[in-house]
């Protein structure tokens, strides 16, 4: 009988270790998401133009990948929605009833893509704007009148709830719980950018379009979540690749040897690029150090 009350006790401070460690989890990424961010909204020029607002549909569906999260009609998707991951949404991006678009203006909303807070300061949850932090005052203003382009969509969401995976995940992994917490608030972004085929521009590419975010902030690759390991884009990686190789899978999610790519990386919609924007990116990540696996 002794052994079963040693048993019992040990249970006992399992659960007591448990809860103490969940509860550290809680406090932590609860303080994260609750703090105050105070960025200047700054004005942008959004065109109306139907070129300007062509350049913010390709940003959105090609680049940034809006789409992605928020759908092909910008009015928002269901993310998840159960007790261990949360409840989470991507909001509805248009002046319907439950979209940003009439409670946002056009600095608040570019300030909301570039810095990711919400208007009264505080962090979006899982919004990319790690990467969207480099987006030029032009491409800002670009996809702020795209959105402000498209028809309204009558879609509402319930308040976001996060669970304790993401919170764990947030603090083990890169997953981008509070991405505000990685955005250089006092960055002053450039106001345009030569949209060419150098690499120059690949590397604005790579990283407005989140390659550093799941890659690293080398491109050496790595884990981004438990079972879902980011490839090596540094020439140690895809040295042996040919450019050829390179098109063929993000437009067709094949890697040379004939393995399809992964659905959690979205080569369906980085493959909408341009030829021009394909061959820009190829050339940035052939002039990158050659890194280890992992080596960040």
């Amino acid at each position: 009988m002794i052994w079963l009350k040693r048993l019992a006790y040990l249970a006992v401070v399992l659960v007591l270790l448990l809860v103490g460690v969940l509860a550290v989890v809680w406090g932590i990424t609860s303080m994260r998401m609750d703090q105050v961010y105070i960025v200047e909204a700054k004005a942008v020029t959004v065109p109306i133009d139907s070129a300007g607002i062509e350049r913010g549909r390709h940003l959105a569906t090609a680049i940034t990948k809006c789409a992605t999260c928020h759908g092909d009609d910008m009015g928002g998707r269901q993310i998840s929605d159960n007790l261990i991951f949360g409840r989470v949404a991507a909001v509805n991006l248009t002046s319907g009833k439950g979209g940003l678009g009439t409670r946002y203006d056009d600095p608040t909303l570019a300030r909301a893509i570039r810095h990711g807070i919400n208007a009264q300061g505080r962090p979006l949850r899982i919004m990319p704007s790690e990467a969207f932090q480099y987006l030029t005052d032009d491409d800002v203003g670009a996809l702020v009148g795209y959105l402000r382009s498209l028809p309204p969509v009558d879609r509402e969401f319930p308040p976001i709830r996060v669970g304790p995976l993401a919170r764990v995940l947030s603090l083990l992994t890169t997953f981008p719980l509070v991405p505000a917490r990685v955005v250089d608030h006092d960055r002053e972004p450039p106001r345009s950018i030569a949209e060419d085929s150098s690499s120059a521009y690949g590397k604005y590419l790579a990283n407005i379009g989140g390659c550093t975010g799941c890659h690293g902030p080398r491109l050496s690759g790595g884990s981004v979540g438990p079972g879902k390991p980011a490839s090596n884009l540094t020439p140690a990686g895809i040295g042996t690749w040919t450019e050829a190789d390179f098109f063929k899978a993000l437009r067709e999610g094949i890697r040379p040897g004939g393995t399809a790519i992964d659905s959690a990386m979205p080569w369906k919609q980085s493959g909408r690029m341009t030829d021009p924007e394909i061959h820009a990116v190829w050339l940035y990540l052939k002039s990158v150090p050659a890194r280890q696996f992992g080596k960040r």
